[in-house]
C-alpha cells in the first residue's frame, strides 16, 4: 500500500507544480516579442491570459483580448485564448480540490491511504490533461494566427505549464507504481488465506 511518506512527498511536490499554474496565469509572459529599434533601445511586446505589455507605449500592460480583439477576423483567436484562460483557472481550481483530497487522504488514516491513490492518480491526470490542452491551443495560435511572424517566441508561462503539467503526470505514475509495489506501512496482509501481521 502506499506510505504516508509517498503521500506526504507527492503532496509536497505537487503543491511546487501548483505554485506554477498559478505563476504562469498571472505573468503576463505566454508570447513575447523582443527586438531593438532604431535608436537602440529595446522593444519588447508580451502577451498573457489576460493582460498585453508593451514596452513601447506609456501604459504598460492593457487589458487583453479587449472587445475589438473579440470582433470581426480577431473573433477566431479571441476565442482560442479566452479558452486557455478558462481551462487554466479550471486547472487552478482541480489542483484545490487535489490538495484538499491529500489531507484528507493523509489524516483518514490506513484505510483510505490504501484505496486513495486511484482518485488521486485520477485527479493527477486530469489536471494534466487540462494543462496541457491550454498549453497546446497557445502552441497551435503561436505557429499559425499571423500576428505571431517570425521573432515571437513562446515564453516564461509557456514553460511553467509544460512542466506543471509534465509533473502532474510523473507523480500519479509514482502513486501507481508506489501502491503496487511498496509492502504495507503497518498492519496485515493476507497469505495463503491467513492474516500476517506487520510491523
Amino acid at each position: 500500500m502506499t506510505r504516508v511518506l509517498v503521500y506526504s512527498a507527492t503532496l509536497a511536490t505537487f503543491v511546487l507544480a501548483s505554485v506554477l499554474t498559478v505563476v504562469a496565469i498571472i505573468i503576463p509572459r505566454w508570447i513575447s516579442y523582443h527586438d531593438t529599434a532604431i535608436g537602440g533601445d529595446p522593444v519588447t511586446y508580451t502577451y498573457g491570459l489576460h493582460q498585453r505589455c508593451s514596452s513601447t507605449h506609456e501604459k504598460a500592460c492593457t487589458h487583453f483580448p479587449t472587445y475589438t480583439d473579440c470582433h470581426g477576423k480577431d473573433r477566431y483567436f479571441c476565442s482560442m485564448w479566452r479558452s486557455v484562460g478558462f481551462l487554466m483557472s479550471f486547472a487552478v481550481v482541480l489542483e484545490g480540490v487535489i490538495i484538499i483530497a491529500f489531507s484528507t487522504i493523509l489524516v483518514g488514516g490506513r484505510v483510505k491511504r490504501e484505496g486513495g491513490w486511484k482518485i488521486m492518480a485520477f485527479f493527477l491526470m486530469l489536471v494534466a490533461m487540462v494543462q496541457c490542452a491550454a498549453m497546446a491551443l497557445v502552441a497551435y495560435l503561436y505557429d499559425w494566427d499571423d500576428r505571431f511572424f517570425v521573432g515571437w517566441k513562446l515564453d516564461i508561462s509557456w514553460i511553467f505549464t509544460t512542466i506543471s503539467w509534465s509533473v502532474m503526470i510523473i507523480l500519479a505514475v509514482v502513486l501507481c507504481l508506489s501502491a503496487l509495489l511498496l509492502p504495507p506501512e503497518g498492519g496485515y496482509i493476507s497469505f495463503r488465506g491467513r492474516r500476517q501481521y506487520l510491523s
